[in-house]
């Protein structure tokens, strides 16, 4: 099967690739292109020419990968080459790289276990309900319990899966906020929530927080700092059996976008992810429990931001279903170079929600359910039709 863009650039490309590979025993990553849905993905993976993307999450195949290396003289920090599967076995066949070539396929292709009692026939939505007085967002609106309760039983109505609630801002340079405050805010919200029938996801740094809002009825932990913020959140996440979501994050919100570098901003996160993972299993989180999210706008410029989400499907090779929070971040507003205000940011929300969802990402972190709930509705008709 030949690509349309196996040119002849891509090609003195992949030779640049296998000597690097080859010489330098530089390491590699495989990206899932010329994803396939409906029909067209079922026949090409019967046919040997494509594999299911996730265990063929949303029905999705790929037929070609991307490999890619890190390369320092290039603006990205990255190379690649993109060429259909046939082709890349055959190479890594030759660069002596069989064995890494065929564990990414297998993570990129292998069926993800449920997640949190989810099992990702469709795309999930999780609804930000933030009980704070200065979220960098809806800082203010969800403040009183009343009115935080409300709104998460309509975002329950309006088609969210998942409730995540926290009661500390993590902006960009957001002060921290003692626990004791922190449960204050969320612990009625949860209570009242989990009552209903919500799946709630608890939104904290704190171990002491995580305890409460699990006992008052949370069922999913989302830590901005993969469980590094707290010398007793590994613990307590193992102990208590339930799903955790890991983020990337560059510092803490105080300092985090204070002159971010990184070599390849997506290599370095799925570094980094990969590493948080193996450290969570040796502290006894299955990586089963785990999903992984690239923190877009937690320590990244924009160009940072447009190449993860670009290349969001590296993440994939962890092995863990995947979460995008794009919604009404400041990088909506800095690629259209205007002052947009975080609450019109929705048409920008939804664009990088539908690429990552091109990209086979299970879970998105949205603020506007109802409104993400229809694209992603009409973005799942096009895709099987």
């Amino acid at each position: 099967m030949q690509s349309s863009r196996d040119t002849v650039m891509s090609k003195v490309d992949l030779g640049r690739i296998s000597a690097m590979v080859a010489g330098q025993k530089a390491p590699f990553w495989l990206r899932p292109q010329a994803v396939l849905s409906g029909t067209t993905a079922e026949v090409a993976v019967a046919a040997g020419r494509a594999l299911p993307l996730a265990g063929g999450v949303f029905g999705l195949a790929f037929a070609e990968v991307e490999i890619v290396v890190r390369d320092a003289t290039t603006d990205a920090g990255v190379i690649g080459s993109v060429v259909p599967l046939e082709r890349a076995s055959c190479w890594a066949t030759a660069a002596g790289a069989s064995a890494r070539h065929e564990a990414q396929l297998r993570a990129l292709s292998e069926a993800r276990e449920p997640w949190a009692g989810i099992e990702f026939h469709r795309p999930s939505i999780m609804g930000i309900l933030n009980v704070t007085p200065d979220s960098f967002s809806d800082g203010g609106d969800h403040l009183d319990a009343a009115a935080a309760i409300a709104a998460g039983r309509a975002m329950l109505e309006a088609g969210a899966d998942i409730l995540d609630i926290g009661g500390e801002s993590t902006r960009p340079g957001a002060q921290p906020v003692d626990p004791t405050e922190e449960i204050r805010r969320i612990e009625p919200v949860i209570k009242e929530l989990a009552h209903v029938g919500a799946r709630i996801s608890v939104d904290t740094r704190n171990a002491v927080t995580m305890r409460a809002a699990l006992a008052a009825g949370a069922c999913i932990i989302n830590d901005v700092s993969a469980l590094t913020g707290d010398p007793e959140s590994l613990r307590v996440a193992a102990q208590s059996g339930v799903p955790i979501v890991l983020m990337h994050m560059l510092g803490d919100p105080r300092t985090m976008q204070n002159d971010p570098v990184y070599a390849s901003a997506p290599l370095d996160i799925l570094d980094y992810l990969e590493k948080r993972i193996e450290s969570c299993v040796t502290g006894g989180v299955p990586r089963s429990r785990i999903a992984v999210d690239p923190g877009i706008g937690f320590g990244k410029r924009l160009r940072h931001n447009l190449q993860v989400v670009s290349r969001l499907s590296l993440l994939h090779l962890t092995g863990c279903p995947i979460l995008l929070g794009a919604s009404r971040k400041s990088f909506i507003s800095s690629a259209v170079r205007q002052g947009i205000p975080a609450k019109a940011r929705l048409p920008g929300s939804i664009a990088a929600e539908l690429a990552a969802l091109d990209q086979g990402i299970q879970i998105l972190r949205v603020h506007d359910v109802p409104e993400t709930w229809q694209a992603v509705e009409v973005w799942r008709g096009i895709r099987a039709a």
